[in-house]
């Protein structure tokens, strides 16, 4: 059975001082049907969720974003090197939004068990209807504050791996609901994900940048892979860079850590 056809929409990227905005500030435009002009920004999850295919002609096809792959790829070798097959991986995907890391680690790495969790419903309902065989289960969940049901639903898959691509920083996910999400994984698990690479250097003083740059250099992480690469290109077809992370949770974490760090 063939995929369903693609829908393609008319993507303007505005004549540009993007390169003055932040990542999550630069904003593009849609041509409707009818003509009528719609401006979404980049991070507008929810409305680009709503049109299937969008998020991957926008970031995909014409910006070239190559995350998934890149650390799908280095969780498999931070595995190959211990000898721990990654088909027997049980992962939480954090800020998963409509599957595209998901896709990634469940068909071409068949992990064992695989949990998508967004803030947003609508990335949900993207996720099951694009990729309806990708996902295990899809929790809708403010990882800040986790219902004591949904806490218990996901305890009990037994998490030991955590990844998140294209999802931390910028406030789309707060250092308080990623710290929750590796507290799930057991001792020993694995974490995989992406930051803007501006977020490793001390000059950034917010507080998702320190709160990784303490975790990699704490006694609680074991970092095997660090590397640098181009995450997409950026509307004026520029290289973004990341830092593509890899490591293994090596001790439980303390609670109190981000206060510790003076992190909130």
């Amino acid at each position: 059975m063939n995929p369903p056809t693609r829908t393609r929409y008319r993507v303007q990227f505005p004549p540009s001082d993007a390169h003055e905005l932040n990542q999550d500030e630069v904003a593009f435009h849609i041509i409707e049907q009818g003509g009528q002009k719609v401006t979404l920004r980049f991070h507008d999850y929810n409305q680009i969720y709503l049109r299937p295919g969008l998020y991957e002609q926008l970031f995909y096809d014409r910006l070239k974003c190559t995350s998934p792959t890149k650390v799908g790829e280095l969780l498999e070798r931070a595995l190959s090197t211990v000898r721990e097959p990654v088909t027997e991986l049980r992962v939480l995907d954090l800020g998963a939004g409509n599957g595209m890391m998901g896709e990634v680690l469940k068909k071409r790495h068949g992990v064992a068990r695989l949990v998508g969790a967004d803030i947003i419903p609508e990335a949900r309902d993207a996720a099951y209807r694009d990729r309806p065989d990708v996902y295990d289960e899809y929790y809708v969940a403010d990882f800040t504050d986790l219902q004591a049901g949904d806490r218990e639903q996901l305890d009990d898959w037994s998490f030991d791996c955590l990844t998140s691509v294209a999802a931390l920083g910028f406030g789309d996910i707060p250092p308080q609901a990623f710290f929750n999400a590796l507290q799930m994984v057991k001792t020993g698990g694995w974490v995989a994900f992406n930051i803007k690479e501006t977020f490793l250097d001390h000059s950034d003083q917010t507080g998702f940048s320190k709160f990784i740059r303490e975790l990699i250099f704490s006694e609680y992480l074991d970092v095997f892979h660090l590397e640098r690469y181009r995450h997409r290109l950026s509307m004026e077809g520029t290289p973004l860079f990341y830092f593509a992370l890899v490591g293994q949770k090596t001790a439980e974490i303390p609670a109190d850590f981000l206060q510790s760090i003076k992190v909130t």
